[in-house]
């Protein structure tokens, strides 16, 4: 079983920053982060796998960027000119095993997840 703490969420003003981490207790294929807003159902938002490639929601729009460490089997999300509707709880979600052909967006694809990082951005 795979262990995942995430940290880095918090308040931030609009067009301001934050970089999230997520570690995760053993190696992963895959390591991604969903966003669950108040009233929303839980949405992908960026996927990186061990050999760094990355897949990402369309409202990232080139904001945020995903990547990991496999030394330290941790991922980050780094997330720049935040807005408002990106207020939301952020897991982070890992895959322990490869596939020929990954969907990110899915999270039933997901075997593991973290306890959720509250991210607020006011205006």
């Amino acid at each position: 079983q795979v262990q995942l703490v995430e940290s880095g969420g918090g308040l931030v003003q609009a067009g301001g920053s934050l970089r999230l981490s997520c570690a995760a207790s053993g190696r992963t294929f895959a390591m991604g982060w969903f966003r669950q807003a108040p009233g929303k159902e839980r949405d992908f938002v960026a996927t990186i796998r061990s050999s760094g490639s990355t897949d990402y929601a369309d409202f990232v729009k080139g904001r945020f960027t995903i990547s990991r460490d496999n030394a330290k089997n941790t991922v980050y999300l780094q997330m720049n000119s935040l807005k408002p509707e990106d207020t939301a709880v952020y897991y982070c979600a890992a895959r322990q095993t490869g596939s020929t052909w990954f969907l990110p967006k899915f999270r039933p694809n997901y075997d593991f997840w973290g306890q959720g990082t509250q991210v607020t951005v006011s205006s």
